[in-house]
């Protein structure tokens, strides 16, 4: 199942800057592909990203294929199968990788930074990016091991629900496309699917390289061109339509027999790029985004002990991503569960933020960048989205101060446009005789 929403480069990227953050340097290879790079000479380590705007929503009719080719990367590639790979990666001490999300895919390295290992490690992971041969008997495995994962799936109440959520908020647009894929895609999926896909994204000018480690520029520069310099140039994927704002509410119940009821609840959100995103990420951090301090938490968990964790989160992305509130509570207390978080939902869109609320906020937010930051790992998922959604390279720099410039004003206002209680998607999860 692919990691619910609050993917980690999400949660790290909305941190914000309490002191001046990596100097981040930019550059386009020959064939086209974006890089970023940060020397770091603490360890003698190399991490390095590639990712390409190959991800689910990318699918099509084959819903689950670009989870199925990344899954598949490193299970032959060239003439090497998955054993003589995996053994390629481990005597030079090298680590790979490789994921698939909503935006893009995403195959990782780290290695040493020693010359010969890091050559070695490089020349194999270019290998696994060109010449996959996605072996026919290791897609009939990974074909089983997906189907007998939706049947855990339809008995996941969380699963269930988050299917439905997104379908519900963006019908036919590929971001309301299952990651996991469906029974029917996953049965009708070849080998030559498979194929098509990678040749058409998994190219140079679709590529973005996020690189943090004891290297120089200069050696950087090289390592990308090394990378990009196999692939063929092709083009880069097209801009993803804008998603279509809901135009009425709804609500999904669905019955399951579990023990509590699960509550998800919001409509599509904003934008990597929104102009407004400084104003919604601090509002939604005292809305819901803070645990156990924030309003949705003092309402439903403290006040009246109706769930355990109440939560909200705006996941940008290239297109307007999900805005969520998500509970679980007793199939008893949903309907009066339900009813609070919308009032709370209502009341902050309305009225705001206190000023105190706001003086927490970003006390907590500034505070927290050192933790983190403290690895290179960490600077690389921030790094990988600022190549990917070409956020301005001062980014990490720049935003505790525009964190500390928001006001209350400003939050109202972001969340009277972006914020509509009315018309909202609820997917209730749960035993509908008790509820």
């Amino acid at each position: 199942m692919l990691v619910k929403w609050m993917v980690s480069i999400t949660v790290l990227l909305m941190a914000s800057v309490a002191q001046a953050g990596p100097v981040i340097q930019a550059w386009k290879t020959d064939e086209g592909a974006q890089v970023v790079f940060v020397q770091s000479k603490e360890l003698p380590m190399v991490d390095l990203k590639v990712l390409f705007a190959a991800g689910s929503s990318r699918d099509g009719a084959l819903p689950g294929l670009s989870g199925m080719v990344s899954g598949l990367l490193e299970t032959g590639a060239g003439d090497l199968n998955a054993n003589q790979i995996a053994l390629a990666f481990e005597e030079v001490g090298a680590q790979m990788s490789s994921s698939s999300s909503m935006d893009y895919s995403a195959v990782a390295l780290r290695s040493l930074s020693e010359h010969t290992k890091l050559d070695q490690a490089v020349r194999h992971l270019v290998l696994l990016l060109t010449k996959p041969t996605f072996p026919a008997e290791d897609l009939e495995r990974e074909r089983s091991r997906a189907l007998i994962g939706l049947q855990y799936a339809a008995q996941s109440p969380d699963a269930i629900g988050t299917k439905a959520f997104l379908k519900a908020i963006y019908g036919t647009h590929p971001y309301g496309s299952p990651p996991d894929g469906t029974e029917a895609s996953l049965k009708a999926m070849q080998r030559d699917d498979l194929i098509a896909f990678h040749r058409q994204y998994f190219v140079a000018s679709n590529a973005t390289i996020a690189m943090v480690g004891d290297v120089t520029l200069e050696q950087a520069k090289a390592l990308a061109q090394k990378i990009t310099a196999a692939m063929p140039r092709g083009q880069q994927a097209k801009s993803l339509a804008a998603v279509m704002p809901l135009a009425k509410a709804e609500q999904i119940t669905l019955n399951h027999p579990s023990s509590q009821s699960h509550l998800m609840m919001g409509h599509p959100g904003v934008t990597r790029k929104d102009p407004d995103y400084m104003p919604i990420y601090l509002g939604n951090f005292i809305l819901g985004g803070s645990g156990l301090t924030s309003r949705l938490s003092d309402e439903i968990r403290e006040k009246r002990g109706l769930s355990y964790s109440v939560s909200s989160f705006f996941m940008p992305l290239e297109q307007s991503g999900p805005f969520e509130v998500s509970l679980q509570t007793s199939n008893e207390q949903m309907k009066l569960a339900l009813q609070v978080a919308t009032e709370t939902l209502a009341k902050f869109r309305d009225v705001g933020p206190t000023e105190a609320e706001i003086v927490s906020a970003k006390k907590n937010i500034t505070g927290g960048f050192p933790l983190r930051i403290d690895s290179n790992k960490d600077i690389l998922e921030y790094l990988s989205v600022i190549g990917f959604y070409h956020l301005p390279l001062d980014y990490l720099d720049t935003f505790s101060a525009r964190i500390e410039q928001v006001t209350s004003a400003q939050i109202k206002d972001a969340f009277v446009r972006r914020l509509y209680p009315d018309k909202m998607v609820r997917v209730i999860v749960g035993d509908t005789a008790k509820q």
